[in-house]
């Protein structure tokens, strides 16, 4: 077995094995399974404590204008004005009280609600659609056209919904989904993100405490410091993929065995629900128009098919161990350059400073992933494992993926190259304060 073989297991089986280790496999996948399953059992959940809300209207021009629901009732209280009904409100029974003193078409902010307790959005916003509807038939009302309720009848009919189609080079056609590609974009893009920073800081403070230990003196007899250098960045890379391994196919357990066993008759989200709205507006602010149609998991899945799931996974798989073993060259050799984690600040920002830019041009791609900006940020080496991830969705050229990973591959044996001659010498020294003129020193007088 060859030496760098013997540090990758080294490596490997030391992580593997700590507690700490154990401890983010089990506690990963349960935060992660709690995103998913969280939102869907508050959704689930419903207020059934019925409110009375006393109105007094001072104008006389909204009685009735308000509508009940099943928990929400309002009472109309014209015998009554505001002082008797706010010196008695403790004992009254009412959950608030509203008080409505000016035409609301002249004056829109006449209008109060009062409670001993946080009014919810639910009661606030039921209050705002009624009269904001009574409001804008009165207006429209007051134009005196004939036949308006007609009008208005049919307009509330207008409806457009959109489906996304996407064709194959053989006119083939399959459902898609602009929600989900954005979802999965940005999925990708963020978790390139997070594991580029946790597991090259690891193999940054691996090296730091291996160098202050005075460990790596005795290990450095035995390998050359570039085989040391390898053996560690490739073995933290074996544990980080022992870790998403860990993690998806944990959380897929949990989520499946909490939907069998509390939400089996849990329909899937309607296209009206909240966090689909969102979604379908995303693009231009603008609230969604509600359906009545569900998503059916037959179309979900037809729409994550023509992601094409095998070659996504495989180029993530690519672009998340390229990125990671080309900032894992650097960390190591910042690692090898300072003997105290105060020392690292200085190093650390050429490093950080690209990575952080390409999140915040991921987050452009799903708008538009084939500008100018997001394509370079896609072919440069340092933004690349980020920002192509994020438009893999949306289908890139063949030429350009090729590009891209060609360039990550050199950028990758530039910075071991690089880091390497940093490595080798910094390693060993101790002591001595460090800056970009000793380091470039090394750089050239380390052959």
């Amino acid at each position: 077995m060859s030496k760098i073989s013997l540090i990758i297991e080294r490596e490997y089986l030391s992580r593997v094995k700590k507690k700490s280790f154990i401890i983010m496999s089990i506690l990963g996948p349960l935060l992660f399974a709690a995103l998913m399953i969280v939102p869907v059992w508050l959704a689930s959940m419903e207020d059934d404590e019925s409110k009375v809300i006393a109105v007094i209207d001072e104008t006389g021009l909204y009685t009735g204008q308000i509508n009940n629901t099943e928990l929400l009732k309002f009472e109309f209280l014209n015998d009554q004005n505001e002082d008797e009904v706010r010196q008695n409100f403790s004992e009254s029974g009412y959950y608030a009280f509203l008080v409505i003193s000016d035409n609301l078409l002249e004056k829109p902010d006449a209008i109060r609600l009062y409670s001993d307790s946080q009014i919810t959005m639910d009661v606030k916003d039921h209050v705002k659609r009624s009269l904001r509807q009574y409001l804008k038939e009165s207006k429209l009302l007051s134009y005196n056209v004939s036949g308006l309720e007609d009008i208005m009848s049919d307009l509330e009919g207008i409806n457009v919904e959109i489906s996304t189609v996407k064709i194959g080079d053989d006119g083939s056609e399959k459902q898609s989904s602009a929600e989900l590609t954005m979802i999965i974009s940005m999925a990708f893009a963020f978790i390139s993100y997070m594991f580029i920073f946790i597991y090259g800081g690891q193999v940054m403070r691996g090296v730091m405490e291996e160098k202050t230990s005075r460990i790596v003196e005795v290990i450095v007899s035995s390998v050359k410091p570039f085989q040391l250098m390898m053996g560690k960045i490739i073995g933290l890379a074996m544990v980080a993929l022992t870790q998403i391994l860990l993690w998806v196919v944990l959380t897929l357990l949990i989520v499946t065995g909490v939907k069998s066993v509390f939400f089996n008759d849990t329909p899937l989200p309607s296209a009206t629900s909240p966090q689909t709205e969102l979604l379908q507006n995303l693009d231009n602010g603008q609230q969604a128009v509600p359906t009545s149609d569900g998503l059916e998991f037959d179309k979900i899945m037809e729409m994550v098919k023509s992601l094409e799931p095998a070659k996504t996974l495989l180029l993530f798989l690519f672009y998340f161990f390229g990125g990671y073993l080309l900032y894992s060259a650097l960390f190591a050799a910042v690692g090898a350059a300072i003997d105290h984690e105060s020392d690292q600040q200085q190093f650390m920002l050429p490093i950080t400073i690209p990575i952080i830019i390409a999140l915040y041009v991921a987050m452009m791609t799903f708008r538009n992933p084939g500008s100018d900006i997001v394509f370079w940020f896609s072919i440069i080496p340092f933004t690349s494992p980020v920002v192509m991830m994020a438009r893999i969705p949306f289908e890139v050229p063949l030429w350009e993926l090729l590009l891209s990973m060609a360039l990550l591959v050199g950028g990758f044996i530039f910075t071991t190259w690089l880091a390497g001659k940093i490595y080798r010498t910094g390693i060993l020294m101790y002591g001595k304060k460090v800056d970009y003129k000793e380091i470039w020193k090394w750089i050239k007088y380390s052959d």
